[in-house]
């Protein structure tokens, strides 16, 4: 039986390399994931606030579990790859 593959957030801004870099690997390892720009959502920002206590991104959502910046370990470990 297939897993069912974790929800997946990730929070970006147009200009972010590491933004850029995480949403290359979910493609390559065919992650499904919804972006939301953060320059353009000003509700998402606040609630990246909120949830992360600062502004940097990328912050990716692993089923709610925040990943702060591309760490590929954390990413890996919650999405259950090898």
């Amino acid at each position: 039986m297939e897993q069912k593959q974790p929800k997946v957030i990730i929070f970006t801004t147009p200009t972010c390399p590491w933004c850029r870099a995480a949403k290359q690997y979910f493609m390559q390892k065919k992650i499904k994931f919804t972006e939301v720009d953060v320059t353009r959502d000003p509700r998402a920002a606040k609630d990246l606030i909120r949830l992360t206590g600062q502004t940097g991104v990328p912050v990716i959502l692993i089923n709610n579990r925040p990943v702060v910046g591309f760490d590929r370990a954390k990413i890996d470990h919650l999405l259950g790859l090898k």
